[in-house]
């Protein structure tokens, strides 16, 4: 009975590894790393088994990745620039989208049966701890080069981005001056995922909520809700 659970944890593993191997496009080595990066804490509560460990890591590689990226782009451009077009291209609505344009909601394990969970962005967090997995398995040179053939070039569409009003706030709060409409930005809610705080803002017009941010920063979270927002509005 022993040999038999070897062989279907064996087979398991090596199907798990394959379908991983699929989405990211990569040989995977360890592949206990990537089983931890794919597992939500509302699965697996033990530090060492759920990925915010890997998460921290993943968004740390992923700001760096994308910075020298971007500083190399464009060489001279300010710092402004740079900052603002880094927090476009990973807040937590674009990762979220893009983890599961790649794949990994499928693959991801976690309480299926919360509601909150399934609606949230828990994805994109889990698409920095496969990078943060990515990063211990194959060093830092090719997880760049991974990051920016497999995440930056087919989904962060960098010229789009780069057309979008920098100071989309602005452009947001004289729209509701020329209209007569009350325009507010509430922070709704500030928690802890892991070790960060994760903030929830709001914005708000004429008393309706018209769109919802969620980052690690309340400037990025911000930026998040005001460009659904001014989708929204067809700005």
């Amino acid at each position: 009975m022993q040999i038999l659970s070897n062989l279907f944890k064996s087979s398991s593993k090596t199907s798990f590894k394959k379908q991983v191997e699929n989405i990211i496009a990569i040989r995977i080595g360890n592949v206990d790393l990537y089983e931890i990066a794919l597992s939500h804490r509302s699965v697996k509560e033990s530090p060492d088994a759920n990925n915010e460990r890997l998460e921290y890591l993943g968004d740390a590689i992923l700001s760096a990745i994308v910075a020298d990226y971007l500083f190399k782009r464009y060489p001279y451009k300010g710092e402004g620039f740079l900052t603002e077009m880094r927090s476009k291209m990973v807040n937590r609505q674009q990762l979220n989208d893009i983890a599961v344009k790649m794949g990994f909601r499928q693959l991801m394990l976690y309480n299926k049966l919360d509601a909150t969970l399934r609606n949230s962005q828990i994805f994109g967090n889990t698409l920095e701890a496969i990078i943060g997995a990515v990063y211990l398995d194959k060093g830092y040179i090719k997880t760049q080069q991974w990051v920016q053939n497999q995440i930056v070039m087919p989904h962060m569409f960098v010229d789009s981005l780069e057309g979008i009003d920098i100071n989309l706030k602005n452009k947001l709060i004289g729209w509701a001056n020329k209209n007569g409409k009350t325009l507010s930005f509430d922070l709704v809610e500030e928690k802890f995922e892991g070790s960060r705080r994760l903030f929830t803002i709001n914005i708000v017009v004429e008393g309706e909520v018209i769109s919802e941010g969620k980052a690690f920063s309340k400037k990025d979270a911000s930026l998040v809700a005001t460009q659904l927002a001014i989708e929204k509005l067809s700005l």
